[in-house]
Parts: structure tokens; C-alpha cells; sequence
């Protein structure tokens, strides 16, 4: 039930997200949502709270899972997720300044240097979590969506993010992070779903699905 309450916490921060981007007539990054002085401010912090809640719920529902690559196995995507989760609560406390101004040069700030930063890092383990999952062992489908979730995420998010630092085609840049941040929160929702959708099918297939004296089908 664990991850099943996860998934709908997480999938429920998507939706604030989203609704709070379409009041925005302007173009702006997501981080700007929860920017001081913003009206989205608090929907964007409860979208993260939300974000965070689910996320640790499904983190401890797959505490067990563990990638079968050497290079992966140095933790597990809980760990992973609980970072993620991390940073993101921190994200949500510390919002950037109006404006969102990256914290280099004369705009340097220790709030947007926090912020970012804690942002930074959600975004890495998140996609991290991605690739450990991705070749862990019990599901193909989802080995997949989750290399190619991990991948987008990376490569989306990193040109969004270089696009901000040179401040240049804002626009493009900043629906370059809303499809990354949403891509990164819909895996979570389909891996907390999945999880349970397993558990599910276990409890009922009774010891048989724990690795017992099952009969191959």
C-alpha cells in the first residue's frame, strides 16, 4: 500500500505543478513557480512536500530492489530516491529570489546558490534512481522506460540548465525543464505503481511468487 500511496501523493504533485504553470501567462522556469513574491509560491511548495512524501514512501516500498550492474550496485535506487527527496525538501524551504536569478556574478545570492544547488542534486540522484532501476532485475518494461526516462531526464534537464546559465532563449529553455521535471515525476508514478501492481501479484500467488516451489507456467 506503501508504494500505491506514494504514487498518488507524487502523481498528485504533477498535477499542482502543472496547474500552477498554467496560471503563469509568462514564460518561466518551473524553479520560478515557488520564487519569492510569486503567487504560485505556495502551490509550488506543496507540489514538493508532495513530491517528497511520495517519494519516500515508494523509496521504502523498493528498499530491497538493487541494480545487477557492478558499476550500480554501490547503493540502491532507495538511497537514490531518498537524496532526491532530500534536496527537494530543501528546494522547497529555500526558493529562489524574484526572478530566480542564477547565483554567479553580481546576482550571486546564498539563497538561489542553495536553491539551485539542492535542485541540482535532486535532479542528478533522480536520475541516478533512474539507472539503478533500470538494470535491476524483475520487470524488462520497466528496465526500459526507466533507461530511457534516465537518459531524457540528463540530457533534457542539462540543456534547459545550460540554457539558463547563458541566459539565452529563456523560453525554450524553461519548457525544456517543465517536460524534464515532468518525465522525472510520471517514472516515479509508474514505478510506485508497478511495484505495488508486483506486490500485489505476489501476495496472491501466495509463496509460490516469493521464489518457492513454483511451478514455471
Amino acid at each position: 500500500m506503501l508504494a500505491l500511496l506514494g504514487a498518488g501523493l507524487v502523481l498528485a504533485s504533477l498535477v499542482v505543478i502543472w496547474a500552477a504553470r498554467l496560471t503563469v501567462p509568462r514564460e518561466l522556469y518551473v524553479s520560478e513557480l515557488g520564487a519569492d513574491g510569486e503567487p504560485t509560491a505556495l502551490a509550488f511548495e506543496v507540489a514538493l512536500l508532495l513530491l517528497v512524501a511520495g517519494g519516500v514512501l515508494i523509496a521504502w516500498a523498493v528498499r530491497d530492489l538493487r541494480s545487477r550492474t557492478p558499476g550500480l550496485r554501490a547503493g540502491r535506487p532507495a538511497a537514490s530516491l531518498v537524496v532526491a527527496c532530500a534536496g527537494f525538501l530543501v528546494a522547497s524551504q529555500v526558493p529562489c529570489t524574484a526572478g530566480c536569478p542564477l547565483p554567479v556574478g553580481p546576482t550571486f545570492t546564498v539563497q538561489d546558490f542553495v536553491h539551485t544547488l539542492s535542485a541540482v542534486i535532486a535532479f542528478a540522484a533522480a536520475a541516478w534512481a533512474m539507472l539503478q532501476v533500470a538494470f535491476a532485475p524483475g520487470h524488462r518494461l520497466l528496465s526500459r522506460l526507466s533507461l530511457s526516462a534516465a537518459v531524457s531526464v540528463a540530457v533534457v534537464a542539462g540543456i534547459g540548465g545550460l540554457l539558463s546559465l547563458l541566459r539565452w532563449n529563456d523560453r525554450f529553455g524553461s519548457h525544456l525543464e517543465l517536460v524534464a521535471t515532468s518525465i522525472g515525476i510520471g517514472w516515479l508514478v509508474i514505478f510506485g505503481l508497478v511495484r505495488f501492481a508486483r506486490l500485489v501479484v505476489a501476495v496472491r500467488s501466495g509463496p509460490d511468487a516469493s521464489g518457492g516451489s513454483a511451478t514455471p507456467a
